[in-house]
C-alpha cells in the first residue's frame, strides 16, 4: 500500500536523523567529559558529565541498531499507478469534506458528473428535469415541517431510485447500440419500458415538487396584510409625522423681519 510503503520510508528517515543527531551529542559530552575529567580522580559533578557521556552513547547505539534492523525489512511494494491515484483522489475529498462548504461542492461536482455520463441518451432529458425539480425541492426543505416531513423523506428516496434507473436506462441503451440484430427486440422492448418508468417517476416527482411549493405559499400567506407590509406603514407614518413636526417648530422660530 502507499501509505505503508510512505511511511516506512519516513521511519527510515526518522531513525537516520535521530541517530546522526545522538552520534553528534554523544561525541560532544564524551569529549567534555575527558576533557573535564581531572586527573586525581571523579568528583560529583565529573561523574554528571559521565554518566550525561554513557547514556548518550548507549542511545546512539540503540539508535543505529535499530536503523539498521528497519533497513532490513523490505519495503512494502509500490501501488500500481491507477491504484495510487485512486487512493490520492480519496484523500482529497476527505480533505475537501472537512471543509464547510466542501460538501456541497462535492455534491455539485458528483451531480454534474453523472449528468455529463449520460450525455446522448435518451435518460439526459430525465435526468436534467429530474436535477431542475430537486434543487428545487432543496430550496424549500427548510420550509416543509411538521406534516410535509414524510413527503421530504419520500422525495429524497424517489430521486435515488429515479436516478438509478436513469443508470439502467442509458447502460442498455448502450448495449442496445452493440447488440447484434436479432438480440436487438427484445433489448429494445426492456429499454422502451425502463424509458417510460423514468418519464412517469419523474413526472410524479415533478408534481410533488408543485405540491410543496403550493403548500409552502399556503403555510407562509396571512389571512390579512403581511405583518412586515404593517410595520414597514407604521414606520412611514411616524417618519411622516416627524418630518411634519420639526417643519413647524422651524416655522415657529422663524424671527419675522420688519421692512
Amino acid at each position: 500500500m502507499a501509505d505503508e510503503r510512505a511511511r516506512h520510508f519516513r521511519r527510515l528517515r526518522r531513525l537516520r536523523r535521530s541517530a546522526r543527531r545522538w552520534s553528534v551529542l554523544a561525541g560532544g559530552l564524551g569529549g567534555a567529559a575527558a576533557v573535564l575529567t581531572p586527573y586525581a580522580g571523579l568528583g560529583l559533578p565529573d561523574a554528571a558529565w559521565a554518566g550525561a557521556a554513557g547514556s548518550a552513547i548507549a542511545v546512539t547505539v540503540w539508535r543505529w541498531l535499530d536503523l539498521r534492523a528497519l533497513a532490513a525489512v523490505p519495503a512494502p511494494p509500490a501501488l500500481e499507478p491507477a491504484e495510487a491515484a485512486a487512493r490520492s483522489r480519496a484523500r482529497l475529498v476527505s480533505a475537501v469534506e472537512r471543509l464547510p462548504v466542501g460538501p456541497g461542492v462535492l455534491a455539485e461536482v458528483r451531480r454534474v458528473r453523472a449528468r455529463f455520463a449520460l450525455r446522448g441518451t435518451t435518460a439526459a432529458d430525465a435526468w436534467a428535469r429530474l436535477d431542475r425539480a430537486a434543487l428545487t425541492l432543496a430550496g424549500m426543505a427548510g420550509r416543509l415541517t411538521g406534516l410535509a416531513e414524510p413527503a421530504v423523506r419520500e422525495a429524497a428516496d424517489a430521486d435515488r431510485s429515479l436516478r438509478d434507473l436513469a443508470g439502467r436506462v442509458a447502460s442498455v441503451e448502450r448495449a442496445l447500440a452493440l447488440a447484434p440484430a436479432e438480440a436487438r427486440p427484445p433489448l429494445a422492448e426492456a429499454h422502451g419500458t425502463l424509458v417510460a418508468q423514468l418519464d412517469a417517476g419523474v413526472a410524479a416527482y415533478e408534481r410533488l415538487v408543485v405540491a410543496a411549493a403550493g403548500y409552502v405559499a399556503e403555510d407562509a400567506r396571512p389571512s390579512g396584510p403581511h405583518p412586515a407590509a404593517s410595520r414597514l406603514t407604521e414606520a412611514t407614518d411616524l417618519l411622516h409625522g416627524v418630518a411634519s413636526a420639526l417643519a413647524e417648530l422651524r416655522t415657529g422660530h422663524t424671527p419675522l423681519r420688519t421692512p
